[in-house]
């Protein structure tokens, strides 16, 4: 007993050290990261943060609008337009904007089905301002829903009206001049003649010209906006494939052949015989389907387009009762067997839908009443009888069914139950070229039945190609192992022990969602850029058909693009630029015709060549050259010229200028229009280049 209470005594005091330990170890993870606290800010324009909360409140908002959109895609989105609320809301408040309720008005009138429909338009069919304010009066009580949500809005739209006053005033602050106007036009109508000796930079082989590390930074820092970086993470990785092996499929095939067949099974004391796939009544196959088969069983009647691509053929020629299989198809074994065959069994159809107030998910904007819907549904059947081509224009022009407006109001391989019942009906049970309106709770359908196909049932027994639970212990070990030998060894040496590929990665962005490869994987991105994660670490990830082991191969935070990447962009600069120093020893003489002696290149004439266009005939544009033209005197010769391709020396011959005009208004009018436009698309790029921009989103 003695022994057991000092024992008692001694785990008390070591569960005490243990707690004090694991309390300590957790008040030093807190002290690091600055308090219990979690971030409450995704990040900062110019010092003003965007809270957490309300960022990703909008981004789910977004999802919700616009299905299928991934999180990554909704949140970039999202903090673009973040950037340029904080950006442009700093601009309209030192501008002194303000936009009243009129202008929110206007902004929601610039949306077409607001501004063409009937409800708020005047007798001359202008959009009625006093109308549409009623209208928004009126449904604070008759939808407070709607009402709500065009609450919630307003700041958006206020914000855009501001943008595009702010833009306007912008783009009204150039105004092109009369000499802005004649310079274009000389530019393009101006010519000029000139003879020249042209050494190109091809001359000498880039192998010859060395450029260095020290070269690259210095012209980089020479050029710093333009070669300014976002933090990036290169990575290599392997994929290491969680898949049925040999033995596996052979184990799926013997068991969707053991289902084809009869089997015995002993029930309440006797042999039972229970009837297979393959020989079992029709009206039993389908809960047969539904207990047996991995993916379950479909009623519907198909033609031969939509049955398996390879063995359409083989199916559709089945008689009733027949099976084919086993085959392969999208990752499963399966086994079909032909149930039924119907003439007509499928149809394509047209139809123009003219919705009602009230009918069944009628638009806001519609306003007719039954009866109106009615009589305009009978005479666009009218149009139609007497010329069956117009249907489709009239659909275009008519439907209120999005779904196949814009398509003819085609609907194709419609089977029974499709549609709604008395839409069904007519399809179904009138021949080929029928026209007539139907009645349903969306309203009247004009309807044309277009064709018919013959249609089959088919049931079909599918079982998945999956690995075993031994296949997938063993990938798994595989992959496990791989992570423990990549930590210790070169990657490249253990992935080809593997026998497995590694894929290189480069330039992720902490944005990214996406990797080459592997599609949407952003928890490995997440890792390359984790405050924790260094050059060489290595690490698994689980992904749906396997295992990627991934390896950090660099690191670069923001400042000035890494030289390797840089090379490709800026070496050729640089080499060129020693190039030419090389080329203008060779390029000697006062004349062109000694300095074609001495480089060896002939004399060649350009001739009646525009500034605008600055083409070199066999060279290619050379602004620089063409400019150095114009500006010599006929008969003068230019000294060495350093152009876009190579070296020059020129002579002018003649420099021919275009007659005046009276006036230069079309030029005016078109040089204007341009830059304005061009200032509009440089406002938001030209704030961000300038603005202190914290994007703490991959922290989250």
């Amino acid at each position: 007993m003695a022994v057991l209470s000092k024992i008692r005594e001694r785990s008390l005091i070591l569960i005490l050290v243990i707690g004090f330990c694991l309390f300590a170890f957790v008040i030093g993870d807190v002290i690091k990261s600055g308090g219990f606290g979690v971030t409450r800010n995704v990040g900062s324009v110019n010092g003003t943060d965007i809270p957490v909360q309300e960022f990703l409140e909008k981004v789910n908002e977004l999802e919700s609008r616009q299905p299928g959109i991934s999180p990554t895609q909704a949140s970039n989105s999202v903090w673009s337009q973040e950037v340029d609320r904080v950006l442009f809301g700093e601009r309209f408040e030192q501008a002194g904007l303000r936009v009243g309720k009129d202008h929110v008005i206007s902004m929601y009138a610039q949306n077409p089905q607001i501004a063409q429909n009937p409800q708020f338009l005047n007798a001359a069919g202008q959009f009625d301002k006093a109308k549409f304010n009623e209208f928004l009066v009126n449904m604070k009580t008759t939808n407070p829903e709607m009402w709500n949500s065009m609450e919630r809005n307003t700041p958006a739209v206020e914000a855009s009206a501001m943008r595009q006053i702010y833009t306007a005033m912008v783009k009204s602050g150039y105004v092109a001049t009369n000499n802005d106007a004649k310079a274009r036009y000389e530019a393009e109508n101006n010519k000029v003649t000139f003879d020249y000796v042209y050494v190109p930079f091809s001359s000498i082989n880039d192998d010859e010209i060395t450029v260095s590390d020290d070269e690259i930074i210095a012209y980089m820092k020479k050029n710093e906006k333009k070669y300014k970086s976002q933090p990036t993470r290169s990575i290599e990785y392997v994929k290491i494939e969680d898949k049925a092996s040999a033995e596996d499929e052979l184990e799926i095939r013997d068991r969707i052949n053991s289902l084809l067949k009869s089997r015995v099974e002993y029930r309440d004391g006797k042999n039972d015989t229970l009837p297979g796939f393959k020989d079992m009544k029709l009206e039993d196959v389908p809960a047969f389907v539904t207990s047996n088969s991995d993916i379950k069983y479909d009623s519907t009647y198909v033609v031969k387009k939509n049955l398996p691509k390879d063995h359409a053929d083989d199916i559709f020629d089945l008689a009733k009762g027949d099976v084919f299989g086993p085959y392969v198809e999208n990752g499963y074994y399966k086994v079909t067997r032909m149930l039924d065959k119907k003439e007509g069994g499928s149809v394509k159809a047209s139809h123009i839908l003219i919705a009602y107030k009230g009918a069944m998910r009628a638009a806001p904007t519609v306003e007719l009443t039954k009866e109106e819907a009615k009589a305009k549904a009978d005479d666009l059947l009218k149009q139609i009888k007497a010329d069956s081509s117009k249907f489709g224009v009239l659909a275009a022009q008519n439907s209120d069914d999005p779904g196949s407006k814009n398509n003819g109001g085609t609907y194709d391989n419609v089977t029974p139950g499709q549609m709604v019942p008395a839409f069904d009906e007519f399809i179904f049970n009138n021949p080929v070229g029928k026209t007539g309106v139907v009645e349903t709770d969306f309203g009247y359908h004009v309807i044309k039945v277009d064709d018919k196909y013959e249609a089959v049932r088919v049931a079909t027994l599918a079982l998945e190609i999956r690995p075993s639970d031994k296949t997938g212990d063993d990938t798994y070990a595989k992959a496990s192992q791989f992570e423990l030998d990549a930590a210790q060894k070169p990657f490249e040496e253990v992935a080809k022990a593997a026998n497995v590929n590694v894929v290189n990665v480069a330039k992720l962005l902490p944005s990214d969602e996406a990797i080459q490869g592997l599609g949407a994987q952003r928890g490995v991105v997440l890792w390359a850029f984790s405050k924790d994660s260094e050059v060489g670490d290595v690490k698994r990830f689980d992904i749906s058909d396997g295992y990627v082991i991934a390896r950090i191969k660099d690191v670069n935070e923001s400042g000035l693009m890494p030289v390797e990447e840089a090379r490709l962009a800026v070496a050729p600069t640089i080499r060129n630029e020693k190039k030419a120093e090389q080329i203008k020893t060779k390029m000697t003489g006062d004349t062109l015709d000694a300095v074609s002696q001495a480089s060896g290149a002939k004399v060649t004439t350009a001739e009646n060549v525009t500034l605008g266009s600055a083409m070199v005939p066999t060279v290619g544009v050379e602004p620089k050259v063409v400019g150095s033209a114009f500006a010599l005197e006929a008969g003068k010769t230019s000294g060495l010229i350093v152009g876009k391709s190579g070296v020059f020396k020129i002579a002018t011959k003649t420099v021919e200028k275009a007659a005046e005009l009276p006036n230069y208004n079309s030029y005016l009018a078109r040089v204007e229009k341009q830059e304005k436009t061009a200032a509009a698309s440089r406002i938001s790029p030209a704030l961000k280049e300038n603005a202190d921009i914290e994007d703490n989103r991959v922290k989250m």
